[in-house]
């Protein structure tokens, strides 16, 4: 079953429809700003909601946060300040049919507190869960200066006791069963250490295992290991995640090899949740963000369509949920140029031709 599950994916040629850039996807009729109101939920038609239930019930597919004026429309009924979104934009983020999880992305530059984490969890129903970003304060081996870069060794990296403190306990405590994974994406490590990769990878384990055990308040939350070098992807590492019962993060960003290229650390760790965070489309190369975000800015339109990426990841997701398993699949507006339409995209490859088991 493994085959069917991770094979190498045989991909069909893109269709004319997949070639096309369908900028016509994108709302055309203008919508009045608005202010000092609440922010409401755009009405989604009737195929959207056909479209989620012929999903399976274990699938989130969610975006990267949600402070998108330019979703009116498509998330929102209007255009709202980002600053209103941030505040108040969840609770209608919640309401779409196919938006049943979301990446907190923000607490890798500041860690969420146990109230914040409260605020959020008071926004979603009861079957809606979050991916939550460890703080770079554990994740980064270099302290970042103003303008991100590493400067110095960071002393905290992978540190067990503010991975419990700083990230995995306010956010059990806050979220509680609404919590659904928690990310720890490893920044680029600097070559001293990629090449004492063995001792990072113990580092990591230590870390790993000191983390509270997450069943008794989320039942359906996981611990994942995302990372940006592909020096990772070889056996020792699916060995620490496996011994300590976390699991791999899909990393869908040019920095990786391609999906396929992943699929051994998953088959190494079946049966398994799936974890997959879709960074950056692997058109603009690993350290292509601000050439995405000049080119897709405001995020309301697909502009660089990925066909591979989704018939790869669909059947992916297939298998996992197929056999009975979670999975939690976040994306960025830098994946194609507006994530809930490319969220739709993917749902409408994921719920045709469903294999069989």
């Amino acid at each position: 079953m493994q085959e069917d599950l991770f094979g190498e994916p045989t991909l069909p040629p893109p269709s004319p429809a997949d070639k096309e850039q369908p900028h016509s996807q994108a709302p055309a009729k203008p919508a009045r700003r608005k202010a000092g109101l609440r922010v409401a939920a755009a009405e989604q038609p009737d195929a959207v909601h056909a479209l989620a239930a012929a999903l399976p019930p274990s699938l989130r597919l969610g975006t990267s946060s949600w402070t998108y004026p330019a979703w009116k429309e498509l998330v929102w009924d209007a255009e709202y300040e980002e600053t209103q979104l941030s505040k108040q934009g969840l609770e209608a983020y919640a309401k779409h049919p196919l938006l049943r999880t979301v990446s907190l992305d923000r607490n890798f530059y500041r860690p969420l507190t146990v109230s914040q984490y409260l605020r959020y969890a008071e926004q979603v129903p009861d079957d809606f869960r979050f991916v939550v970003k460890a703080p770079s304060l554990v994740t980064d081996a270099l302290v970042r200066a103003e303008d991100g870069r590493g400067k110095q060794a960071n002393p905290a990296f992978l540190s067990p006791q503010l991975a419990c403190s700083e990230f995995a306990e306010p956010a059990l405590e806050g979220l509680g069963a609404k919590l659904g994974a928690l990310v720890f994406q490893l920044s680029p490590l600097p070559q001293g250490l990629l090449h004492r990769l063995p001792a990072v990878l113990e580092q990591l384990r230590t870390m790993l295992q000191a983390l509270p055990a997450l069943q008794p308040r989320a039942p359906d939350a996981v611990v994942a290991v995302e990372v940006r070098d592909p020096e990772w992807l070889i056996p020792e590492f699916a060995a620490v995640l496996r011994e300590t019962g976390a699991t791999y993060c899909l990393g869908l960003h040019p920095k990786l090899p391609p999906l396929a290229h992943q699929l051994p650390v998953l088959r190494a760790l079946w049966p398994t949740p799936l974890v997959c965070r879709w960074n950056l489309n692997v058109i603009h190369g690993p350290y292509g963000y601000e050439e995405a975000e000049q080119k897709y800015a405001p995020y309301d339109r697909l502009r660089d369509l990925d066909p591979d990426t989704h018939e790869a990841l669909a059947k992916v997701i297939q298998g996992v949920t197929g056999a009975g398993h979670n999975a939690y699949v976040t994306i960025s507006n830098h994946a194609e140029g507006c994530a809930p339409l490319t969220v739709q995209r993917l749902a409408q490859h994921v719920s045709r031709d469903k294999p069989a088991f």
